[in-house]
C-alpha cells in the first residue's frame, strides 16, 4: 500500500503514528505565572543534544480556553521553564489520567493523586516518584506548518535520578520498564535490553 497523507489513507484509523513507534513519553510538568501547575503526556518527544544536554517535545492541538495551544506550551510561554518526568510501567494509569482535556484550573497531580515535588533548578513541580525528572529551561519554541503545531525545545539544568534504577553505575531502565506510545490507544512497555558494538569503538 502507497498513500499520499494530502490525498488521504482510506483506512478506519491514521496509521502514521503506528509506523513511527515506539515513541518515547515526556510527561510534561509546567508551572503557571499564577503558580497553577499542570501536568501532561506527550509522546512525541525525544532527547535531541548531549552537550549541553537538550530536549524537545511537540503539541499538535489546542484548547478553548488556550487559543492556540494546550496547557503545556501556553505556561511554558509565560515562564520559560518545564520538567520532563519519565513514565514508568507502573504509572500507566496516572499517567493516562493525566492525559485528558481538563480544565485549566485543573491541578492534574491533584487530580490523578500523583505525589509532587519541587524541582531544584526551576520553578516548577515534579512528579516526586518518577525514575527520571530533566528540568528544563526553555530555548525555543518553533511552530511547525499546521494548525496548533509547536515543537519546545529546552536545556536540561538539572536532573534527578531515583536512587533505585542507579545499578554499578549505570541508569538500568529495566529497574523500572520505560512505557512507550505506539499507535491508535496501544502502549508497550521496555522489558529485554541487548548491546551492540559500534564499527570503531
Amino acid at each position: 500500500m502507497f498513500y499520499r497523507p494530502s490525498d488521504g489513507h482510506g483506512l478506519p484509523h491514521n496509521p502514521f503514528n503506528a509506523i513511527v513507534s515506539p515513541r518515547p513519553i515526556g510527561w510534561i510538568s509546567t508551572r503557571g505565572a499564577d503558580g497553577h501547575d499542570n501536568l501532561a503526556p506527550y509522546s512525541f518527544f525525544n532527547a535531541v543534544a548531549y552537550v549541553p544536554p537538550q530536549v524537545m517535545f511537540a503539541s499538535t492541538s489546542a484548547k478553548e480556553d488556550r487559543g492556540d495551544t494546550k496547557d503545556s506550551v501556553a505556561q511554558i510561554r509565560e515562564t520559560g521553564v518545564f520538567c520532563v518526568n519519565i513514565v514508568a510501567y507502573e504509572m500507566r494509569d496516572v499517567m493516562n489520567d493525566s492525559s485528558g482535556p481538563w480544565e485549566r484550573e485543573v491541578d492534574e497531580f491533584e487530580h490523578a493523586g500523583i505525589e509532587k515535588a519541587q524541582c531544584s533548578e526551576i520553578d516548577c513541580a515534579r512528579v516526586a516518584k518518577a525514575p527520571a525528572n530533566l528540568e528544563c529551561r526553555l530555548t525555543q519554541i518553533v511552530e511547525l506548518p499546521g494548525q496548533s503545531n509547536f515543537v519546545v525545545f529546552g536545556e536540561v539544568v538539572g536532573v534527578h535520578m531515583r536512587d533505585d534504577c542507579l545499578v554499578d553505575g549505570i541508569f538500568d531502565v529495566l529497574t523500572f520498564n520505560p512505557l512507550s506510545r505506539m499507535g491508535y490507544r496501544d502502549y508497550t512497555v521496555v522489558r529485554d535490553k541487548f548491546s551492540l558494538k559500534r564499527p570503531g569503538d
